[in-house]
């Protein structure tokens, strides 16, 4: 009993997830319905926005966990050239604020498998291996005011390259009433990693753009 009791603690500290969703946004759309962006035009990219610890059976990812708080001096100044690219924040423009946030609301939670160094690391090699951007413009899926592209479109070619199926998030266009033509915008791409963050695996479903809108890419 002493046993599992101290199991299930170490299992609460460390934030126990069986896999990682690497999570990818597109700028327009995230400055769009936050109404502020750090520059006066967005990056026209797919940037990152996290790798988070998750479970299959909970929506919510583990978060806030109990390992080392993020450490600056970490960030060597070859991997913050490369996450000044790869990983900006849109928003406000303290990327350094970002990754901070990042790392210790969701990073902590498998700093067992990933130190901070290897989760950034990691984090970059996923973003710069898969470049989410340039496989929808090779399918000619191009930031657009007029043409719109279903789920099935964005995700099958996105499955074209890597092999494993993604999950696409969608936000209300606020600039079209609910039901009307362009009223979901892509907002961010989920590509599913195994517990080591090393082998891609297909990501469920989960709620996020419907099935029946058409899908906005401006």
């Amino acid at each position: 009993v002493v046993g599992f009791a101290f199991f299930f603690c170490y299992v609460l500290s460390s934030g126990f997830y069986d896999y990682f969703q690497f999570v990818q946004q597109w700028p327009p759309t995230n400055c769009k319905i936050r109404k502020k962006c750090s520059k006066p035009r967005p990056l026209q990219m797919f940037t990152i926005h996290g790798l988070w610890p998750s479970n299959h059976s909970n929506p919510t990812t583990p978060s806030n966990c109990n390992g080392a708080q993020f450490d600056d001096r970490k960030v060597y100044p070859r991997l913050r050239s490369k996450l000044k690219i790869s990983w900006p924040d849109v928003e406000n423009g303290n990327d350094t604020k970002f990754w901070e946030g990042e790392w210790n609301k969701h990073g902590r939670c498998s700093e067992q498998t990933l130190n901070q160094m290897q989760y950034f690391e990691r984090s970059y090699e996923i973003w710069n291996l898969f470049n989410i951007t340039n496989i929808l413009k090779n399918a000619s899926i191009v930031p657009s005011a007029t043409q719109t592209w279903t789920y099935s479109d964005i995700v099958s070619n996105i499955k074209a390259v890597t092999q494993r199926t993604p999950l696409l998030r969608c936000r209300r266009n606020p600039a079209y009433n609910k039901s009307g033509p362009n009223s979901q915008l892509l907002h961010e791409v989920v590509l599913c990693y195994g517990y080591n963050a090393l082998k891609l695996i297909d990501c469920s479903r989960t709620p996020g753009c419907g099935n029946q809108q058409a899908i906005s890419f401006q």
